[in-house]
């Protein structure tokens, strides 16, 4: 095995490893850049490789307004009424499918963004959970209703 590679095993195939860091391999290299703790600032790569870009903070700014808004879709997805009454159990079951496949992707992605270890991400991620659970999932906002139910169970924490 090549330096420092010999925890890696690929089922006995060796072409399949990457080749080491002396080998000149620019994803390898990158990989060891990236932080493995919380730090501050907005240099920073979220969900897409090169986004929101360096020295660019009107970028980070959107990239962190877009997880809050996926945080906050999440949570009203978990906690809104799609499906009329009466709906015929098949047509509601796949339409919950497709809801649940949905709100499981965007949660995901507010999870992946979160793995960029950038403080400022956490904290908006956070807060859209927060303030959608406030405007969808609390009392403060609802109106009294005969049906309590949701679509969709709440996502458990």
């Amino acid at each position: 095995m090549d330096g420092g590679m010999e925890g890696m095993h690929s089922h006995g195939s060796h072409n399949a490893m990457s080749p080491s860091p002396s080998a000149g391999n620019a994803s390898h290299r990158m990989m060891m850049m990236m932080h493995m703790t919380f730090f501050w600032g907005k240099d920073t790569e979220i969900l897409f490789s090169g986004w929101p870009g360096r020295d660019r903070i009107g970028m980070y700014l959107i990239a962190l307004l877009f997880v809050f808004l996926l945080s906050l879709i999440v949570e009203w997805l978990s906690y809104s009424r799609f499906i009329k009454p009466g709906t015929p159990n098949v047509a509601a079951g796949l339409a919950q499918t497709a809801l649940h496949m949905i709100r499981c992707a965007l949660a995901y992605m507010v999870m992946l963004a979160i793995m960029s270890f950038n403080a400022g991400v956490f904290i908006v991620a956070v807060l859209g959970h927060t303030v959608g659970f406030m405007i969808f999932g609390s009392r403060l906002f609802k109106r009294p209703s005969h049906s309590g139910d949701t679509d969709l169970p709440p996502i458990k924490c």
